[in-house]
């Protein structure tokens, strides 16, 4: 991935600068790895097949590629994406730099970037404890433009001790998305309830033809891997504000294999129902997102 200062660019230019640059690093990467053939250097066009009229070949991007591709135009809309955003507290650890939170909005905002440019149509729908937000699904440089200024909002005003009722809010979603879509999940999936009741409610989504990606954010080294210095630490429950000091070597072992069972049975659950599931480091790659949502994309054609 092509080292980025977030910071600076988000001051120069917010979201749509951010999410321009990460496009366009991951097209760069793409040419250079085994999955260039998912190109999107070429986002309004589509490969050439046999048999088709050649009225529309761009003979350019030929010369360029050694490829055939067609010109695609704007009212060929061929998917619908609903990008769905966990907003709860616990969205915002590590703080202060709101780790996972700016991980999913970074990756969220180069994804619409990406799907209106391929003159796909996308929506964004947030949630914490109920549903907080839900945009209609366009294609047009103006509702892209309200996304990112939805999305910026999830940075400039932290959600405080928000609990996390995803089971409720994809039931609704289910229900309220009326055409066959993609829908993209960004969550630590937190949540209290019974984690049969969450299957139940991805089911649901299953159930009403809708196609699901899951992006599973965490901070692999703090959450899952209970990595902290032998010393003596407040934890603070970000979500309800409850705390507790303790050393974390004395419950590294339990919360370990305890996360790793619950992450397991939703990889293992996800699979079942045909969802693809990605374990999204918050730390690591946003290149990742890109590339899982271009080979979802290919399969639902």
């Amino acid at each position: 991935m092509v080292s980025i200062n977030f910071e600076e660019v988000r001051r120069a230019g917010g979201l749509e600068l951010i999410a321009r640059q990460l496009v366009e690093g991951f097209i760069t990467g793409l040419h250079k790895s085994p999955y260039h053939g998912f190109s999107v250097e070429f986002a309004e066009h589509r490969l050439y097949n046999e048999g088709q009229s050649t009225r529309h070949i761009d003979w350019k991007v030929f010369a360029r590629t050694d490829r055939l591709y067609t010109r695609q135009y704007e009212e060929e809309t061929n998917l619908r994406c609903l990008i769905v955003l966990d907003g709860s507290s616990s969205m915002y650890y590590p703080q202060p730099e709101m780790g996972k939170m700016k991980f999913s909005v970074y990756a969220a905002s180069a994804l619409a970037y990406l799907l209106t440019h391929q003159r796909d149509a996308v929506g964004l729908a947030s949630f914490s404890d109920r549903l907080d937000e839900l945009t209609t699904v366009k294609s047009t440089p103006a509702h892209l433009d309200k996304i990112f200024k939805l999305l910026e909002q999830k940075l400039t005003l932290p959600t405080l001790q928000k609990a996390t009722k995803i089971t409720e809010v994809l039931h609704t979603l289910a229900e309220k998305i009326h055409k066959r879509s993609l829908v993209v999940i960004f969550s630590d999936m937190f949540e209290g309830e019974d984690q049969d009741e969450i299957f139940k409610a991805l089911q649901h989504l299953k159930h009403n033809r809708h196609e699901v990606l899951l992006f599973h954010v965490t901070d692999h080294d703090t959450e899952l891997a209970f990595t902290f210095e032998e010393r003596p630490y407040e934890f603070i429950d970000l979500e309800n504000g409850e705390r507790i000091k303790l050393n974390p070597g004395e419950v590294k072992e339990k919360f370990v294999k305890q996360l790793s069972q619950v992450h397991n049975e939703l990889k293992m659950k996800c699979n079942q129902l045909k969802i693809d599931f990605i374990s999204a480091n918050a730390k690591t790659s946003y290149f990742e997102v890109l590339q899982a949502y271009l080979i979802k994309r290919a399969k639902m054609r």
